[in-house]
Order: structure tokens, then C-alpha cells, then sequence
């Protein structure tokens, strides 16, 4: 008779509980999906597939980020903040170290100054390093010339033959007495195997992976990586841009796999928020502090340029690089150029684009011709197409594959860093840009933009859109994929 009562019973239970599933899960997405298109979208999908849709949308449509990351940081503020007394400049005086024409950069700054709540510092020197060939040498030397610290986090650093040359370098600074630590993001140390943290461990080097994670499917598209890549010297010489450490970027000796890349050598102030964004990830993996004269030294001016860090991640400083940005765009009165690897850039950076060249600005967006992810490839082919109607001019550049991450606008606003144009990069990885007003740095990096456009070819509408239909319908496809990749 039990037996009975439960078949009875059974059919009414499992229909209720699918119910309160399906409605807690719609009403989930109904209080905090944003987008209501992505609201109407996950309905759908909940309600079409009773509790398939559900756990989907458990697993996937629930936005865990800010939740994560919130104690990945932590709640007690730094306590090496930024001291850039005389070497502060404030947007009112903006203007004094710029061109005249160029005074409505200013708005920008004044939104930069709310976004990242950094001040704007002068009396900064950035050089450009090209490719590995220029960047490896003169960051090696700055490590044997260190005397009292170094520190280094990067996505990629490979057990190659530059990565043991990186690893002794290290090694040796340890054994004079430099204190060394090495921050390297644990999806980028699986790009070689043995993994290079267990060389540096041998030399003596403090070292420690961004966020291990042992499951076997993390990749590349796992999301909450440290894409940054940061190395400061003694706190007062520092590297960024978007190089890793690995024998691809050593393009004269023709690697297999050669890749194209910029990185910067940076003088002055702004080098202190280069060691503040280390030290923060540093504490966060380590729970060391980093402080004393051995990292933050007295700050010196080095060159005339006026610089800020800009920290983006999926925490407190979440869509910070995307409003920087929409507020480029915004501002740009005469030309903005980009260069990317990777290209999927949302609905509002697309409208972005798009308004700035119909209001007469000359827009140019330079992409690898050979990207080394095709599934990325095709979905930016699937995102060309409006912008392409709207006056951007899109240039392929032929190989090597080009890794370079540079925005310069007017001529005189210069953004380099590790970020990319895509999710990943300004949604779900921790990434790390500087923005620089300087005529003078903007000047020296237009002529690698113009000779990479000049050796480019230029995309067409008409060439894109009269593809053969399977390419057009795999592109598309690739498109649906732009969160994940």
C-alpha cells in the first residue's frame, strides 16, 4: 500500500519541485540579468527545457565573478598606497602638457580619474621594445644590474630556452641578494611541460602560481586568469605590454611559431603603480605584504609624459578598460588606431567604433591575417561586417602573427597593456594597461602602425559578404561562442 501511495504521490512531487526550480531560476534571471535580451534569452532556454534549461543556467547564466573575485581582493585596502605628491597632475592642468588642439583630451582623463580612482602622474619615459629580439636583452640586463628587488608576473612563461635564460637571471639576482618573487598564472604555466616555476624553485626564486586549478580541462578559456604581464626592477625601472616570456617572440631567429609583440620600458612615478598592481596579486596568492624602500622607493622623474595605470579585472575594478575605452572613442576628434590580436568587441565598443568614423574620424583596426585561434578568427570575421558599412577601415596584417595591443587616438593618447579586444579580456581575465598622454611616445609609434597598415590588406565589404555561404554560416556560428572565447 506504501508502495502505491508513492507511485501515486511521486508523478505530483517531481512536477512540483520542477516547477519551483524552473521559477526560481526565471526569477533569477528576470532580477539580475542586465541585458533583457539576455533575460528573455535564458527564459527561454529555462522554460523550453525543463530542468536541462535550469541547470544550464545554473552552470552557466549565473554570474559567480564579482562574488569570486570579491575574495580573491579581499575587504582591507592596500597599504602601500600611492604617494605621488609633487609628480601629481590634475586634470585641470591636463591641458599645460599637451599640444593646444589637443585640450578636449582632458574629458578623458576626468573619466579615467572616476573609473580607476588613480591619479594622473607626470614626468614619465616610455621606450618601445619590439619583439622579443629588443624586449628580452634589455629586461635581463635590468635584472642583473637589480640590487634590491624584482618582481615579475606574467601569463606565459614557457621552460624554453628564454625562460631558462629568465629563471638564471633570477637565479643569480637571489644569490646577490635581490629579493625576487615571481607570479606566474597557472593555465599560462601548462603551456610548457616540465612547467619553468619548478627551475625557479631550484635557483632559489620565490615563486607561486596565480590561481592553480587542477582540473584536467583547464585551458586557455578558463575564465579568472592573470593575463598581466609586469616586471619591476629595484621599484623604479618597469616592463609591460603584451609580451610573454617565450622563444616565439624571438622573430629574427624564425622560431616555428614566430609571433609579433611591443612591450614598453617605463620610467617614473607611474612604475609605483606597476609594483602596487603586483604587489596586490602577490598578497592576494601569497598573503606576503610587500613594503619598504626595497619596492617602493622614492619616486624620480625620468621623462615629461603623463601617465596612469588602469587595473581591469572581474572584481572591484570590473569594466573599468571597457568605459576607458567608450570614453576614447568618445573624445576622438581625428583618428583612432587599434591594433589587436583578438577582436570580439561587444555591442556597445562596436556603436562606439562605428559613431566615431561616421563623425569623420578616421578609424583604423589592424588584425592578424592568420590568427593562431580559429575559432576567434572566425567569430571576429562575423563581427567585421557592420563596421565595415559604418566607415572603419579593417587591415589583415600578413604573418607573423601580430600579438601587438595598442590604442593611440589624436595623436597624442597612447593605451598599451596586456588586454585584448574581447570578453576574456575585459570581463574575465585580470589585465593591466597604462594610459599615456604624450605626443612625443605617440609620434614614435605611429610609423610601426603605418608600416604594418602599408604591408596590410585592406578588408572590403563587398569581399566579406560575398563569401562562399558555408564560410559566412561557420563565421556566424563562431559568433554565438564570443562570451566563451
Amino acid at each position: 500500500m506504501v508502495l502505491d501511495l508513492v507511485q501515486t504521490i511521486w508523478p505530483y512531487f517531481t512536477a512540483a519541485a520542477t516547477a519551483l526550480v524552473m521559477l526560481s531560476a526565471t526569477g533569477h534571471a528576470i532580477l539580475y540579468k542586465e541585458d533583457s535580451r539576455a533575460a528573455v534569452a535564458w527564459v527561454g532556454v529555462i522554460w523550453l527545457a525543463p530542468i536541462v534549461g535550469s541547470v544550464v543556467y545554473v552552470l552557466l547564466g549565473i554570474n559567480r565573478i564579482k562574488r569570486r573575485a570579491s575574495v580573491l581582493r579581499g575587504e582591507d585596502p592596500p597599504s602601500y598606497l600611492l604617494e605621488a605628491g609633487e609628480f601629481l597632475c590634475p586634470v585641470e592642468s591636463l591641458p599645460d602638457h599637451l599640444p593646444a588642439d589637443c585640450g578636449h583630451m582632458a574629458s578623458l582623463a576626468r573619466l579615467v580619474n572616476g573609473l580607476t580612482q588613480r591619479p594622473l602622474v607626470r614626468g614619465n619615459a616610455f621606450e618601445p621594445l619590439y619583439n622579443g629580439d629588443a624586449a628580452y636583452p634589455i629586461m635581463l640586463e635590468a635584472i642583473e644590474q637589480a640590487e634590491h628587488s624584482v618582481s615579475l608576473t606574467t601569463y606565459i612563461f614557457a621552460n624554453d630556452k628564454v625562460g631558462r635564460q629568465f629563471a638564471g637571471a633570477l637565479g643569480r639576482a637571489v644569490r646577490r641578494g635581490v629579493e625576487v618573487r615571481v607570479l606566474i598564472d597557472a593555465i599560462g604555466a601548462r603551456y610548457s611541460f616540465p612547467q619553468v616555476i619548478h627551475r625557479l624553485r631550484k635557483a632559489g626564486v620565490t615563486a607561486a602560481k596565480f590561481m592553480p586549478t587542477y582540473l584536467p580541462w583547464g585551458t586557455r578559456y578558463m575564465n579568472l586568469r592573470s593575463h598581466r604581464k609586469i616586471m619591476v626592477v629595484d621599484g623604479v625601472i618597469g616592463f609591460t605590454g603584451g609580451m610573454n616570456i617565450r622563444k616565439d617572440n624571438l622573430v629574427q631567429e624564425i622560431p616555428r611559431h614566430p609571433v609579433q609583440d611591443l612591450h614598453f620600458r617605463v620610467r617614473g612615478p607611474v612604475v609605483r603603480e606597476l609594483q602596487e598592481v603586483f604587489a596586490e596579486d602577490w598578497a592576494y596568492t601569497t598573503h606576503e605584504r610587500l613594503t619598504g624602500s626595497a619596492w617602493f622607493p622614492a619616486l624620480e622623474a625620468h621623462g615629461k609624459a603623463v601617465a596612469r595605470g588602469i587595473s581591469d579585472g572581474p572584481d572591484e575594478d570590473f569594466d573599468k578598460l571597457s568605459m576607458t575605452l567608450l570614453g576614447a572613442l568618445a573624445c576622438a576628434r581625428r583618428s583612432v588606431c587599434v591594433a589587436t590580436p583578438y577582436f570580439l568587441p561587444d555591442p556597445p565598443l562596436t556603436s562606439a567604433l562605428s559613431v566615431a568614423a561616421m563623425r569623420g574620424v578616421t578609424v583604423d583596426i589592424l588584425l592578424p591575417a592568420r590568427n593562431n585561434l580559429r575559432l576567434v578568427q572566425w567569430a571576429a570575421n562575423a563581427h567585421l561586417a557592420p563596421l565595415l558599412e559604418r566607415n572603419c577601415r579593417i587591415w589583415f596584417t600578413p604573418p607573423p602573427f601580430d600579438h601587438t595591443k595598442l590604442v593611440i587616438v589624436d595623436g597624442v593618447w597612447v593605451l598599451m597593456g596586456s588586454a585584448n579586444w574581447d570578453p576574456r579580456s575585459l570581463r574575465l581575465n585580470f589585465e593591466f594597461n597604462v594610459e599615456c598622454y604624450d605626443p612625443a611616445l605617440a609620434a614614435q609609434l605611429a610609423p610601426l602602425m603605418e608600416t604594418r597598415r602599408l604591408r596590410a590588406q585592406r578588408v572590403e565589404l563587398d569581399d566579406l559578404v560575398n563569401r562562399p555561404f558555408p564560410l559566412r554560416l561557420r563565421d556566424g556560428m563562431a559568433r554565438l561562442l564570443t562570451p566563451y572565447l
